[in-house]
């Protein structure tokens, strides 16, 4: 499912027009996005929970030319699945 087949879903579902239900569409992830660069965790029950993850500054090798490199610390978004999320895809709903 692409963006454009979700927005055509909810338009559909909560009978708005299609630019209305893009708008939400986009309004959730920017409020997501824009949560998760605070550094909050973003809990919708259910669902999962969309978290931030540190990963340590580490040592890496450059494989053309063999070469040690630093690789930097960094923060990466992380979804994590909810027992009922989990049970409904399990079971093909």
């Amino acid at each position: 499912m692409k963006k454009s087949d979700l927005v055509d879903a909810i338009a559909e579902k909560a009978h708005l027009n299609k630019a209305n239900a893009q708008t939400i569409v986009e309004d959730v992830f920017d409020l997501i996005s824009a949560g998760l660069a605070k550094g909050e965790d973003i809990d919708l029950r259910g669902f999962g929970r969309f978290s931030v993850r540190e990963s340590a500054a580490r040592a890496g090798r450059n494989p053309q030319t063999g070469e040690t490199i630093q690789i930097p610390a960094r923060k990466n978004p992380s979804f994590k699945p909810g027992k009922e999320l989990k049970e409904r895809v399990n079971a093909g709903k």
